[in-house]
């Protein structure tokens, strides 16, 4: 079977240099000027990637809400995957996960008192929130980093440490949605879901392996997980982990290894129940939720992501038993070193103040400490990357 998918890839491989081609031209446009990059007078702040799949974007983006969010006025704007709906929308108390996708909606309900707003183009998303609100302080931009219509001022790539771009390749051969070299835009790059017992000598070879520049600074970051939230708490009583629980992992993200390997131990015995990133339930897939779980020994339970979570609510035919053991595990990321840490907020809260509305990026400047334009040679191990001792 390995030998076959290899095969399988190696034969996509001309279709890949044909895609990478004209993304290159693409990206050659934007940096000669052809296509044209905007730059805002308040402090944006991008997170992505470069790959197919997910890498951990909403958890990433709500550290970065409550790190802000206690000293300035926050807004989070994103294109609103999948939703049912078009155009720009800010979202308020009584949008729905339809309106304005499941990964928004999340961070509406767990932040009220941040402005949350979604937009297939993100020009127009970010002059009608500055223009609604002039108090506002800065914008996360969520899932922009291939986004090059707008101008960050702090570009932040994520990388997940399963699947690490350095050993990827380009659609439709491998999971690459632009060449390698796109990396070199970033400011901040994020390893992230990194095992727990991730060992000093493979921080080592990843931080070599990245080979980045001099302005660009390399963190390492794993999941952590809250109390368990049931989904519908008027039928259902908190629960905890149990050594003895069955459990059916319900998940319809993009990689849900990592949270497989983090569960397995702690649990009797547990199911994978797997469906595409951002999936749309049928009643199909509510018969065999409901049958699947039946045939369950007890005790049991189902968890789910909160992601999840928010189109799962709003689902007819779930049955009792189901919806009274149905959980979400809310998740977040921590740094794998404290130094790290203490870096990066120093990083983001310096950058948002000394960004104001009058700021350099009104000139169209950048207003990175080091922009792309004045890279070197790659960097292997400086002060930016991690520190080992």
């Amino acid at each position: 079977m390995e030998g076959d998918y290899i095969k399988i890839r190696e034969g996509l491989l001309p279709l890949s240099w044909l895609y990478g081609g004209a993304v290159k031209v693409r990206n050659f446009f934007f940096d000669v000027g052809l296509l044209k990059s905007r730059a805002f007078h308040v402090p944006v702040i991008a997170v992505g990637n470069i790959t197919v799949g997910g890498t951990g974007k909403t958890p990433h983006v709500e550290y970065l809400i409550r790190l802000l969010r206690e000293k300035f006025s926050v807004a989070v704007l994103s294109r609103g995957y999948k939703r049912k709906t078009s155009g720009y929308l800010l979202a308020d108390a009584n949008t729905t996960a339809r309106e304005i996708g499941d990964e928004p909606y999340q961070m509406k309900t767990k932040f009220p008192d941040v402005s949350v707003a979604v937009d297939g183009k993100r020009v127009r998303g970010i002059k009608r929130l500055t223009d609604d609100d002039e108090k506002l302080d800065v914008i996360l931009l969520d899932d922009a980093f291939q986004h090059r219509y707008v101008k960050p001022g702090v570009n932040i790539l994520l990388v997940d440490y399963h699947r690490l771009i350095i050993y990827d390749k380009l659609l439709p051969a491998g999971r690459l949605r632009e060449p390698l070299s796109g990396k070199n835009r970033a400011d901040i790059v994020i390893v992230t879901k990194c095992p727990k017992e991730l060992k000093p000598m493979e921080f080592r070879v990843i931080t070599k392996a990245m080979s980045l520049y001099p302005y660009q600074h390399l963190y390492f970051t794993t999941l952590e997980y809250g109390e368990l939230q049931p989904v519908f708490p008027m039928i259902s009583e908190a629960r905890g982990f149990a050594a003895d629980t069955n459990v059916l992992l319900l998940t319809g993200i993009a990689s849900p290894r990592q949270m497989e390997e983090d569960l397995r131990p702690m649990v009797q015995s547990l199911t994978l129940l797997t469906y595409p990133d951002h999936h749309h339930f049928s009643r199909k897939d509510v018969r065999h939720i409901n049958e699947t779980f039946s045939q369950m020994p007890s005790p049991k339970m189902i968890i789910t992501t909160e992601k999840d979570a928010a189109r799962l609510t709003a689902l007819d035919g779930l049955s009792d038993d189901v919806r009274k053991n149905l959980f979400a595990l809310p998740v977040r990321i921590t740094f794998m070193q404290k130094e790290q840490e203490q870096q990066f907020c120093d990083f983001i809260v310096g950058y948002v103040l000394k960004n104001s509305r009058n700021s350099i990026l009104v000139k169209g400047k950048d207003s990175r400490p080091q922009s792309a334009a004045n890279k070197k040679q790659p960097l292997h191990h400086d002060r930016n990357t991690i520190s080992f001792k």
